[in-house]
This record gives C-alpha cells, sequence and structure tokens, in this order.
C-alpha cells in the first residue's frame, strides 16, 4: 500500500506562514500586544483566519511563537576560542535583536504587557527568556571550562551584566550603540567578570 502526501488543509505552505509572521511583527510593532487581533493578522497577510488557528489555537499563542522564534534565532552562542570573542559577538547580537526595526518597536509594548498580566510574563520568560539565557550560558561555562573565568562565576550575574547596558542604552535610554560602543563595553565586562 502506497501512502499518499497529504494535501490542501493538512499541509502548511511555508510561504503563508512566512506571511502570517511578517504580518504579526508588523501589526505588534503599529498596534502593540493588547490590540493584535487574529482577524487583522489575516487582513494583514492576505490569508482567511483558518489559516492562522491551523497554526496556532489563540493570539497569544501566536504572537509569542512568533516573537520567541524571532527572539531565540538572534540569541548567538558564539564559539571564537575565548571570551571576549564570545562576549563581543554577544553584545552585537543583542544590540541587532534590541535594534531590530520591529522588535525595538515591540518590546517596550511587550514588557508593559507583561507587566499587567502575570500569565503573559510566565509565559514570555520560558519561551524567549530562559532559552536566550540558555545560550548565554553555554558561553561562560566554556569560558570556566578553559580556565578564564573563576569556577565559582555566579552566571546568573554574570548573563545580567552582559546584557544590561545594551538593554539600558538602546531601550531605556533610545541611544545608540555608536562605533567603538560593543568595543568599550567589552573591555569593561572583561574586567567585571574578572576575566
Amino acid at each position: 500500500m502506497t501512502r499518499r502526501n497529504p494535501s490542501g488543509a493538512a499541509v502548511l505552505q511555508p510561504a503563508i506562514t512566512e506571511a502570517i509572521v511578517e504580518a504579526v511583527l508588523d501589526e505588534m510593532a503599529e498596534f502593540g500586544y493588547a490590540r493584535l487581533s487574529m482577524e487583522a493578522v489575516a487582513k494583514r497577510a492576505g490569508v482567511s483566519k483558518s489559516a492562522l488557528y491551523r497554526r496556532w489555537s489563540s493570539k497569544q499563542q501566536m504572537a509569542l511563537a512568533v516573537l520567541a522564534d524571532f527572539s531565540v534565532g538572534q540569541a548567538a552562542a558564539p564559539d571564537t576560542g575565548s571570551l571576549r570573542g564570545d562576549v563581543r559577538q554577544t553584545l552585537e547580537a543583542v544590540t541587532r535583536w534590541l535594534s531590530h526595526p520591529r522588535f525595538s518597536r515591540i518590546l517596550p509594548d511587550l514588557i508593559a504587557e507583561m507587566a499587567r498580566t502575570p500569565e503573559l510574563s510566565e509565559l514570555v520568560e520560558s519561551m524567549i527568556g530562559r532559552p536566550r539565557r540558555e545560550h548565554g550560558a553555554a558561553i561562560l561555562r566554556r569560558a570556566i571550562d578553559r580556565g578564564e573565568l573563576a569556577p565559582d562565576t555566579d552566571i546568573d550575574i554574570a548573563l545580567d551584566l552582559i546584557a544590561a547596558p545594551v538593554y539600558w542604552r538602546l531601550t531605556i535610554r533610545d541611544g545608540e550603540a555608536e562605533p567603538g560602543y560593543l568595543d568599550k563595553l567589552t573591555d569593561v565586562l572583561m574586567r567585571a567578570l574578572g576575566a
């Protein structure tokens, strides 16, 4: 007996999924999480609402899946052979993520919504925060194994220390990472980490 490949509704077409993902990011950047709707995403993507519901069961699941895929995909876990090189590349990746034209508009709104909705905050942490931090922790564990960091290095605090200055500059201060900033920051972080 030969098996037939599924057709019709059973196949999730990548081009349609990509159109929906782009529409979700555009809608969230323009209107925010609270005003995001399945109807608006479907209209912007040029698809039926059923195309969305075949992929996700709710607005929350759709939005977080799209943001998690985008955000975790942007998390660098470089292995340059040195902590300095790994931290420098990580800072570049964090800068690209936070300064992305759409995500830089989505993040402040998402943070405000998380403060109002504990369930959303927990989901963002589990789908985006923890996976991104796991990438960063791998860099620090390799540095410990190479003897570049002390064995008792507090990885959690070190991760906060690496990401916080870029977040503060780009998101809170609405500044930019001017030429040389990431190099200077890398130098300061190496001293702060005791590398």
